[in-house]
């Protein structure tokens, strides 16, 4: 229940973000406040596939920093996706995000099954060009969802915590520029 007041402060604050930068043509945030805690532009970069920009990821975080290691140490970290195109529809962003999780665990994903079916349901519905994933994760609570400014739910656990951040900031990420750019490499 923390976790959705947390969100909600979020949610609430996301009009007041300041400055921004453009990547694909997507304005991405220098900053944001979460709970009432500032957050900084890590770094983003753009997910591309075939030779298409899917989406843009940013990650956001209390300090800079430019290792998977320091990010899983900080207490928060919030991951932003802005869906830049029609190829990122419903059913290849869940199966994407499966196959993260997959890579993320070297396909030994068991102790974590209920947590990726919960969260992939998010991507149940129509994803269309435009839509925006946050997902705000703090060390030893879990992850909540939005999508579109609306919470999508929460799933506790420090290991779902960690395996999700390794999907786009493990050295085994499924792009390795966009792993770089949101590292601020």
């Amino acid at each position: 229940m923390k976790l959705l007041a947390l969100i909600g402060c979020l949610v609430l604050t996301l009009p007041l973000l300041v400055q921004a930068r453009m990547i694909a043509d997507v304005d991405v945030a220098e900053q944001m406040n979460v709970a009432e805690q500032p957050l900084i532009l890590n770094g983003a970069g753009v997910r591309s596939k075939f030779f298409m920009d899917i989406y843009v990821a940013s990650l956001y975080l209390p300090t800079k920093v430019y290792t998977l290691e320091d990010v899983l140490a900080q207490p928060i970290a919030v991951i932003q996706l802005t869906i830049t195109s029609s190829m990122a529809t419903s059913e290849r962003m869940r199966d994407g995000i499966t196959k993260g999780f997959e890579t993320a665990t070297d396909n030994d994903t068991h102790f974590i099954a209920k947590e990726i079916e919960h969260f992939t349901q998010q991507f149940a519905y129509d994803v269309v060009d435009g839509d925006q994933f946050t997902f705000v994760t703090q060390k030893g609570k879990g992850v909540s969802s939005i999508k579109n400014g609306q919470v999508q739910g929460d799933i506790a656990g420090e290991a779902f915590r960690q395996v999700l951040l390794n999907i786009w900031l493990g050295e085994e990420s499924a792009q390795q520029s966009l792993r770089q750019a949101m590292l601020a490499q």
